[in-house]
């Protein structure tokens, strides 16, 4: 992995601008879980957090995250901090942002990151980057799918043989979504050569391959921070 020489490590976090799936009208945004548990877990580690969304300013939080049974420990205890509320509230604009001085990219879930930062090209960019140089990549949930256009400096798509997991079309169908959504996650990635790897539905399931780390579904968040914790820690 390239250092950055921070004494302190910092992880980007970053989430999507976008509260709407496309005509569906539907509102979306960053699942809550995906965005607290990886937030207190890291800082607890002892690193720095910074978010980041590509409109900057606050980020939409899906509101079906918000309500039982989806909430967690974390995520009531997110609702409480005015730190982590203000942070959320106040996110830099991933264009300004100046990725060689962070050690790790962490990316959420949810659905409206298939509106903007799948084709995102500053997303696309870091990401490419932050492989090149072995910087671990961290994506849960829907996240993966910003995987979709990214290819590395030889012109393969960067997935190409590589083992992964995202969430499963058979999860979006069961929640009755597949149809709205602009592609399917799971279709793209295999499409591109991945090596896509799933569990059971809602099953925790994070898959490490080189420096990029990928969890299935929202039960995956968790472990998955632990995973790049642990890692930024060695």
């Amino acid at each position: 992995m390239t250092p950055t020489g921070n004494k302190q490590k910092r992880v980007l976090l970053v989430m999507s601008s976008v509260d709407e799936m496309g005509l569906s009208g539907k509102q979306t945004g960053t699942w809550f879980h995906e965005l607290a548990a990886p937030y207190y877990i890291l800082t607890e580690a002892g690193y720095e957090v910074v978010f980041a969304s590509p409109e900057g300013g606050e980020a939409p939080i899906d509101l079906l995250s918000l309500k039982v049974p989806f909430t967690t420990d974390y995520t009531d205890r997110f609702l409480k901090d005015p730190v982590a509320l203000f942070a959320a509230k106040h996110t830099r604009k991933l264009r300004n942002i100046d990725a060689t001085t962070y050690d790790a990219v962490f990316f959420p879930g949810g659905y409206g990151l298939l509106w903007d930062l799948a084709s995102d090209s500053f997303a696309i960019k870091l990401i490419r980057d932050f492989h090149a140089a072995n910087r671990p990549i961290a994506m849960v949930c829907h996240a993966p799918a910003i995987l979709r256009d990214v290819k590395k400096a030889n012109g393969e798509y960067l997935v190409k043989g590589v083992s992964l997991t995202g969430f499963k079309n058979d999860e979006d169908t069961e929640i009755e979504l597949l149809h709205h959504l602009l592609f399917s996650l799971e279709d793209e990635l295999k499409g591109r050569g991945a090596n896509y790897v799933s569990k059971a539905n809602w099953e925790a399931n994070v898959i490490v391959d080189g420096p990029l780390m990928t969890g299935q579904s929202p039960a995956s968040a968790a472990p998955l921070a632990q995973a790049l914790a642990e890692r930024l820690k060695a």
